[in-house]
């Protein structure tokens, strides 16, 4: 790739806090990657658009609320729905471990949760866009 990865980070649904996102967002940026931050309380749909608009590589989900279930699945539908699958996407936040293998099942690449490194996120996204290019 010769350009550097673009990442989409993004708070689906009502979840107000959003030091997490910030705090992986800055982490993502100081490790070179071009980093588009939506803000709170975003819709599926809209972060989405957001994605396909800007020509991200990956998606990068923070969710606290509890409603992870609902809204990650619901990005990757409407990743597909747009033709737009081939964006990796990631999620983090508060994610219950029974929780984590039906996101993965659904599409989601990897979940972070708390006490997960910065360093081992950016090399996950790395790795996963690298694997990516090979495909296209």
């Amino acid at each position: 790739m010769n350009r550097p990865i673009r990442v989409l980070v993004a708070k689906p649904g009502l979840d107000g806090h959003d030091r997490g996102a910030l705090i992986i967002a800055q982490s993502l940026r100081d490790e070179g990657m071009e980093v588009i931050y939506t803000g709170l309380r975003q819709s599926p749909a809209q972060i989405v658009a957001t994605a396909v608009q800007e020509d991200v590589d990956v998606i990068g989900l923070s969710c606290l609320s509890g409603a992870h279930n609902e809204l990650f699945p619901e990005v990757i539908h409407l990743l597909q729905k747009e033709g737009a699958d081939d964006i990796v996407v990631v999620g983090g936040g508060v994610i219950p471990q029974t929780d984590i293998p039906g996101l993965l099942e659904k599409g989601i690449a990897k979940i972070f949760t708390p006490g997960t490194s910065t360093k081992e996120t950016a090399d996950f996204i790395r790795e996963a866009v690298r694997k990516r290019e090979e495909t296209l």
